[in-house]
């Protein structure tokens, strides 16, 4: 089931764009961007890329014990970081969620 990507303003007045899985959850956010446009590009550069599972960094266990992956662009550059997760199967299922809600995922600008 398609997710949709929620386009967002922080109070510094930078934009990122969180993607939220059809059932809710957020699953990745992206890096704060200076200008919406870079937001957008970075959304479809995310939808571009999901669908090869070689573009995600394995899970990986952070500081905190939790389980994290990341989604890259062609360049290596990051696009999108996942939320922590408890354990190794987890953040692989969520690089599963990232995959199916990123395709064809709508924008939805809260800007």
């Amino acid at each position: 089931m398609a997710g949709k990507f929620d386009l967002k303003k922080a109070k510094d007045g930078q934009f990122f764009f969180t993607l939220v899985a059809g059932n809710g959850e957020i699953v990745g956010k992206s890096e704060m961007y200076k200008a919406k446009a870079s937001a957008k590009n970075g959304i479809e550069s995310v939808k571009k890329n999901a669908p090869e599972r070689g573009r995600f960094k394995d899970p990986f266990e952070g500081n905190s014990g939790k389980w994290y992956f990341s989604l890259k662009a062609r360049n290596g550059e990051i696009i999108l970081s996942s939320q922590g997760y408890a354990s190794e199967d987890g953040a692989e299922n969520g690089i599963g969620a990232v995959r199916r809600a990123a395709d064809g995922a709508p924008t939805n600008d809260i800007s």
